[in-house]
């Protein structure tokens, strides 16, 4: 894992280990399961949970030059390179998904990233379809830097899943090593899932909670273990019905049970992902997909922007 006495990265000074705290909730308490908050979201207070697990190390990386990230319009990955961008003093970029949206009013997400000194460049969606593609890649960096910039910069995938990310999360499940039976985080690109269920030990289990729609996260998992670790690590898996159809989609169930769960606990609730995961474990103790005695830790990655 990145310390945060790396040199470089001080500015970013991480509370490492995050608490594990226990909650009373009777939804899990009648099954006989207990119910374990990992506090991701108190690590930083700008980058949140997973987004300081997978940037720190590709911080470090990146030395100094400037980094190159994509995401949609509503990023919590491009909020947060945003920030350690401004708090490190290093220039960033964000290419975001829909080139419909320049020349538009920028969203409260986008406005901040702007705000934090991230150059944004707008590329259609057909393109950043295609963004892994080296001759694209090379136009993508090309059009937002210039020619002579674009061969020096450092690139971070969607998400901010790559294997140095993934290396970053494994510390994710050493921490928790021995505290729970079943461990549960929400998943956008699987790097999360990949390290956390790498770093658990022989005996736990890793659950993830896809927020976007499509079922496609089992292969891209698969594919970021092969390529950090050679193989598949741990045993994860994933239950796709917790998206509420697609990213960013917040109905007014979903912000109905993430308001009930902020009243009963006190836990700011981020909407985007951790709500998802809430809802999902909620569910599946109602369901009696845990046995009585199994300890469940939520791993809270987020918390709601200001």
């Amino acid at each position: 894992m990145t310390s945060p006495d790396t040199p470089g990265l001080a500015a970013l000074r991480p509370r490492l280990p995050s608490p594990v705290q226990e909650v009373a909730d009777p939804r899990f308490e009648r099954r006989g399961v207990r119910l374990l908050l990992k506090r991701d979201d108190l690590i930083h207070p700008e980058l949140i949970g997973n987004k300081w697990r997978k940037l720190a190390p590709n911080l470090a990386a990146a030395a100094g030059r400037t980094v190159v990230t994509f995401g949609g319009a509503w990023s919590n990955h491009l909020r947060a390179t945003a920030a350690a961008g401004r708090l490190l003093g290093i220039r960033t970029v964000g290419v975001v998904r829909g080139d419909e949206l320049a020349g538009r009013p920028l969203n409260p997400s986008l406005a901040r990233c702007a705000a934090d000194g991230m150059r944004l460049h707008f590329v259609d969606r057909a393109t950043y379809r295609r963004a892994s593609d080296p001759r694209t890649l090379t136009g993508i960096l090309t059009g937002a830097l210039g020619a002579a910039d674009a061969e020096d910069a450092y690139v971070v995938p969607e998400g901010g899943s790559n294997a140095e990310a993934v290396r970053g999360c494994r510390e994710l499940g050493a921490e928790l090593r021995g505290r729970a039976d079943v461990v549960a985080v929400a998943c956008g690109t699987g790097g999360t899932l990949a390290g956390l269920a790498a770093g658990l030990a022989p005996g736990q289990r890793a659950l993830g909670v896809p927020v976007l729609k499509g079922g496609f996260l089992t292969a891209g998992t698969e594919a970021l273990q092969q390529r950090t670790f050679g193989g598949r690590r741990g045993d994860w898996s994933l239950d796709d019905r917790f998206h509420f159809g697609g990213y960013a989609r917040v109905p007014d169930e979903l912000h109905a049970f993430a308001s009930d769960f902020e009243d009963r606990h006190g836990l700011p609730v981020e909407r985007l992902y951790v709500a998802k995961l809430l809802y999902g474990l909620v569910t599946l103790a109602g369901e009696g997909a845990f046995p009585r005695g199994t300890a469940v830790a939520a791993v809270i990655t987020g918390r709601p922007f200001p």
